[in-house]
């Protein structure tokens, strides 16, 4: 099994590997680490959590040592993107321990807090910036930094980085440092448009990848929970409320509806705090700490915490609503089962997310198993149970009717009323004389479908019964007013 010692890291670097504890390279970090040494540009796909960070961080901080120059004042020899305030923070704390023993100077910007302290910072040495690219933009224009001697790029979580939402700064950026560098990019995900905008920033590139795109950590137990919107806040402080969820993210698509869970989550009992984009540096620092810390078992985000965020010990993610993106998918899963550990992943899915969940399971290639019943409208099923055929003659041959579908002879558990001459319609005392209650009932006894096996064909059928018996019956009191 190759170790760090193999692949020729510098001797200072070895002592910080030692001290916080590593010893075995993953996948990610031994394929990577020789080529990045060797000054080539590179590609690298790995699922989250197998040490991307320090695939490029080590080798870099290497090169800078073995490559000593002076530098004018506000100049960095290293830039490191980010997509996420926290991302960022985490990046250069990771390159702090891991340059301790040597004379590289790290230093990291964002937005959200005063820059005035930023600026002070990049008066000093500074050897490698991590940043966000609004933020770094910022400190270009007021000419606190310049990016004219960088030497080495590195693009962290690539596929976001260069979407649409970045794609205009990192084209600003690249204008402003020297063609001659080294180019870097990582993520977990790496769908074929934006490999096709990576090419462009990359020259010659080696390309590493530990598993497919898009694959989803194998110790990860992914579930999904067939819903409607009304019913999920209650299925969420039921499911929090289980004894096996230790530490858990609850992804939401928007900041108001993060705000509104903790909310919700407070009236049932159950402490959490929110993180998002409107939350100040200090509120979001504050609840991360304190999830991180223990003090608090369930945190409430967007997916601005789906990207990198390397907490220990989070038992489950739970997936309030399902992104639009599936690739993000991915990313918000991999907070759980991180450096070999296991975890369970839960995604609640109502109809109008049903097209989301067949995007996730085509990206992911992974059918997720439904915990509980599984509804007609989850695409596995039949999408009319048979006793709901022909309601109302829509469609069906004949004209049908509310009794259609039913046995011969059985409609009404009585004979079948005579129809008037002129209209075709049924009186009034046809339509009201029979009790509901004689109308087939479905068994009680069906066993919810388990994954691959028949679908439990009554659950569906009693929610089209019931949307169907609550519309008014405006036909009909129209014929009743005549």
């Amino acid at each position: 099994m190759t170790q760090f010692t193999d692949l020729g890291l510098a001797e200072q670097l070895l002592k910080a590997l030692t001290s916080e504890g590593y010893t075995t390279p993953t996948p990610i970090q031994a394929q990577a680490i020789p080529s990045i040494l060797q000054g080539r540009d590179l590609l690298g796909a790995a699922q989250t959590g197998t040490g991307k960070t320090a695939a490029f961080a080590l080798p870099l901080i290497q090169r800078l040592l073995s490559q000593p120059r002076r530098m004018e004042t506000r100049s960095v020899r290293a830039l490191i993107l980010s997509p996420t305030r926290e991302l960022a923070a985490q990046i250069e704390t990771s390159i702090r321990a891991y340059a301790q023993f040597t004379t590289i100077k790290s230093t990291v910007v964002f937005g959200g807090v005063p820059v005035g302290k930023q600026i002070r910072a990049l008066g000093q040495h500074v050897d490698i910036l991590v940043a966000t690219p609004g933020r770094l933009l910022d400190l270009v224009d007021q000419r606190a930094v310049s990016l004219r001697e960088i030497e080495y790029l590195v693009l962290d979580e690539a596929d976001q980085m260069l979407d649409l939402g970045f794609v205009h700064a990192l084209r600003r950026i690249a204008t402003l440092i020297p063609k001659k560098r080294q180019t870097l990019l990582f993520s977990a995900t790496m769908p074929k448009p934006i490999r096709e905008i990576a090419s462009a920033y990359l020259t010659d590139p080696v390309e590493v990848s530990v598993a497919p795109v898009a694959t989803t950590a194998e110790k990860i137990d992914q579930r999904v929970i067939f819903t409607t919107p009304g019913e999920k806040t209650a299925l969420l402080a039921k499911t929090l409320s289980t004894p096996d969820m230790e530490r858990a993210i609850v992804f939401t698509r928007t900041k108001h509806g993060a705000d509104k869970v903790v909310r919700q989550l407070e009236i049932s009992g159950i402490k959490s705090a929110a993180i998002h984009g409107n939350k100040s540096q200090g509120q979001r620092e504050r609840a991360l700490g304190a999830f991180r810390d223990g003090d608090l078992r369930i945190l409430v985000a967007t997916d601005i915490a789906a990207r990198g965020i390397d907490v220990d010990g989070i038992s489950h993610v739970v997936q309030f609503d399902l992104p639009n993106v599936a690739e993000t998918y991915v990313h918000r899963i991999g907070r759980t089962a991180r450096a070999g550990a296991s975890g369970m992943a839960i995604a609640f899915c109502t109809p109008e997310e049903r097209g989301d969940l067949a995007a996730i399971e085509k990206l992911t290639r992974v059918a997720i198993t439904p915990m509980g019943e599984v509804p007609y409208w989850d695409g596995r099923t039949p999408k009319k149970p048979p006793q709901n055929q022909g309601r109302g003659g829509r469609g069906q041959q004949g004209g049908g009717g509310r009794d259609q579908g039913r046995p011969q002879g059985e409609r009404s558990g009585r004979p079948q009323a005579a129809k008037p001459a002129g209209g075709g319609q049924r009186s009034d005392a046809a339509r009201h004389d029979a009790p509901r209650n004689d109308r087939p009932q479905r068994s009680e006894a069906s066993a919810p479908r388990k994954d691959g096996g028949a679908a439990k064909e009554g659950l569906g059928g009693v929610a089209f019964l019931q949307q169907r018996t609550q519309q008014p019956r405006t036909n009909g009191a129209r014929r009743r007013a005549n």
